[in-house]
């Protein structure tokens, strides 16, 4: 099948919108409970796309689904953005990435995007949510409404949860979610939310307590556009194990078993925000948990 950065399922088209690739952290500290020899099995299927060829390193992509769908221009999260202070992540600092040029490139221009979704409120899931002008914080997509799931509004707000402040997501819901609440653009949902005949948010609770997946049924078609339900493809093969940040390890893990179940089941297409590669996949059951059936024709970054 000829490689492509387009797929149409449906009437849905689906675009993958890179942010950055490579490698991000060490595989023993990224999955903890993991086995070394659970990625010593799988080496050659991981390497170089979520592995790394001479080290421990797992590679990741930051990108965002864009979705043509019903009319509209849709892009399911949004990285993490240019010139954010991230103490916490020394890589992602104060970045000067072309995220939009790379949008731009597939046609889509900030004031064409009418829906952002972002899965959850992460700090690589929200980035491109605002961008800075003349020295404040602005919603990148001015015309656009941004779905964000209400529990993971209330838990990320360092105002309600001061665990937030040397973590991960300090600073986050300050520039890259506050102003675009304060802008009036934002829509709040939870248990589930209904976009259009073919697209529908779900809770995915366990990653973090607002965590969501959006399933895409049109026609014979389906897909699961995954959030952070999946970091490695070696999670698909050990279901039970979770990346370290994981706020709800037990329910990560429920949730995991029940949505790649769903994805099996159906034949569904899983679109994880993180895989690098050909980031999208086809799974089947084992067994024991899960495997993987075929990847989509996505061009290998």
């Amino acid at each position: 099948m000829q490689s492509t950065n387009d797929l149409t399922l449906g009437g849905v088209t689906l675009t993958r919108i890179e942010e950055t690739h490579g490698p991000i952290m060490p595989a023993d500290q990224f999955f903890p409970d993991l086995p070394e020899q659970a990625w010593k099995d799988h080496r050659e299927s991981l390497v170089p796309d979520h592995l790394g060829a001479d080290d421990t390193m797992v590679h990741v992509a930051m990108q965002t689904w864009l979705l043509r769908s019903g009319g509209r221009t849709i892009l399911v999260d949004t990285g993490v953005g240019n010139n954010k202070s991230r103490p916490a992540v020394g890589a992602w600092d104060h970045l000067e990435l072309d995220y939009l040029g790379n949008l731009e490139r597939a046609g889509v221009r900030p004031e064409d995007v009418d829906l952002v979704v972002n899965t959850h409120l992460h700090v690589d899931h929200v980035g491109w949510n605002t961008r800075l002008v003349d020295g404040a914080w602005v919603p990148t997509f001015a015309n656009a409404t941004y779905l964000m799931p209400k529990v993971d509004f209330e838990f990320w707000n360092p105002a309600d949860n001061p665990a937030v402040a040397g973590g991960v997501n300090e600073n986050v819901f300050e520039d890259s979610v506050a102003p675009v609440h304060a802008a009036g653009q934002v829509r709040l949902w939870e248990g589930s939310h209904t976009i259009d005949e073919h697209l529908r948010l779900e809770a995915a609770p366990g990653h973090t307590p607002g965590s969501s997946v959006l399933k895409l049924i049109s026609g014979d078609e389906r897909a699961l556009l995954a959030g952070d339900l999946l970091h490695t493809p070696l999670q698909i093969a050990h279901p039970d194990h979770n990346s370290c940040f994981c706020e709800d390890p037990a329910r990560a893990r429920t949730t995991r078993r029940r949505l790649l179940g769903w994805a099996a089941d159906v034949n569904a297409l899983v679109l994880p925000a993180h895989f690098s590669g050909h980031s999208a996949l086809e799974v089947e059951r084992t067994d024991s948990g899960f495997a993987i059936k075929k990847w989509a024709p996505f061009t290998r970054y």
